[in-house]
C-alpha cells in the first residue's frame, strides 16, 4: 500500500486508486508506486481484470509541473523513460483493463488512461493533451497512442492546440467508449471489469497480445502471432470447458475457471 496509489481486490478485479490530492498530479513517487502495483498485478493469479480510477472529482490532471520546471535535458530523459516504461507495463498487463474517468484527465493522466483496454467517462470528464501550452509535447506515449485511437488528423488538432474535449466529443472521436453520470461511472466500470474477470483468462490474454502486438507490425507477422497464441489455448481448461459446454448446452453458457 503506497502513499498515493492503492490496490484493492474485489471479485477478481484489481482496483487501482490514484490518491494524490488535489489533482492526482503524477510525480516520481506516483510513478514508483504504479510500477510496484503493476508488477504485483502481473504476478497474481487471483486478479483477472483491472480497473484504474482517480476518485470522484478527477482522474489525473497530468504530470507535476513543479517537478519538471527546472529540469535539464539530462534529467528529463531518464524521468520520461521511467514514465514510459511504467505506462507500457500497464498497457501490457495480461488481463483486461478499464479506466473510469471523472473530471480532468489531462496530459500524463490521459496518457495513462489510453493504456487501458476500455475507457468509461463521466459526463463531467474533460480530456486533453495540453503540454503544448507549457512549451513541450506529450512524452509518455501521447503522440503515439492518441493517433492510433482517434486518427492522425484529430490527434494533431488536440496536441497542437492543447485544448480539452468534453466527454461527448471524446466518445464521438473514439477516445472513450461510453459516457455515464459522474456518480455511476465507477460502478459501470466495475460491472465491465467483473464481466471480463469471469471470462476465459488465457484466451483474453491471448487476444490482447495478438491485438496489441499485431497492430504494431505488418499483417503477415500478425497472422503468425495469432496462429501461435491460438494453438497454445488448446492446453487450457477453459478451452475444453467452453467447447464441451457449447456442444452440450449451446453458446454462452460456459463457466470459466481462468485456467
Amino acid at each position: 500500500m503506497g502513499d498515493f496509489v492503492r490496490l484493492e481486490v474485489e471479485d477478481g478485479v484489481g482496483v487501482i486508486r490514484l490518491d494524490r490530492p488535489p489533482m492526482n498530479a503524477i510525480n516520481q513517487d506516483v510513478v514508483r508506486e504504479l510500477q510496484e502495483i503493476f508488477t504485483d498485478l502481473s504476478l497474481r493469479d487471483d486478479i483477472r481484470a483491472a480497473l484504474i480510477h482517480g476518485g470522484e472529482k478527477v482522474f489525473a490532471a497530468g504530470a507535476d509541473v513543479q517537478m519538471m520546471v527546472e529540469m535539464t535535458p539530462q534529467a528529463a530523459k531518464p524521468m520520461i523513460t521511467a514514465l514510459q516504461e511504467v505506462y507500457n507495463q500497464f498497457e501490457e498487463l495480461g488481463v483486461p483493463t478499464v479506466a473510469a474517468i471523472t473530471g480532468y484527465c489531462l496530459g500524463g493522466g490521459l496518457e495513462l488512461a489510453m493504456c487501458a483496454d476500455f475507457r468509461l467517462a463521466a459526463e463531467n470528464a474533460r480530456l486533453g493533451q495540453p503540454e503544448i501550452l507549457l512549451g513541450i509535447i506529450p512524452g509518455a506515449g501521447g503522440t503515439q497512442r492518441l493517433p492510433r485511437l482517434v486518427g492522425l488528423g484529430r490527434a494533431k488538432d488536440l496536441i497542437y492546440s492543447g485544448r480539452h474535449v468534453r466527454a461527448d466529443e471524446a466518445k464521438a472521436i473514439g477516445l472513450v467508449h461510453d459516457i455515464h453520470p459522474a456518480g455511476e461511472v465507477f460502478d459501470r466500470a466495475m460491472e465491465l471489469a467483473r464481466k471480463y474477470a469471469k471470462g476465459p483468462t488465457n484466451a483474453l490474454r491471448a487476444a490482447k497480445v495478438a491485438l496489441n502486438w499485431g497492430a504494431r507490425g505488418d499483417l503477415r507477422t500478425g497472422i503468425v502471432l495469432e496462429r501461435e497464441v491460438f494453438a497454445d489455448l488448446f492446453s487450457t481448461e477453459d478451452q475444453r470447458a467452453g467447447m464441451r459446454t457449447f456442444l452440450e448446452h449451446g453458446p454462452g453458457r460456459a463457466e470459466f475457471a481462468g485456467r
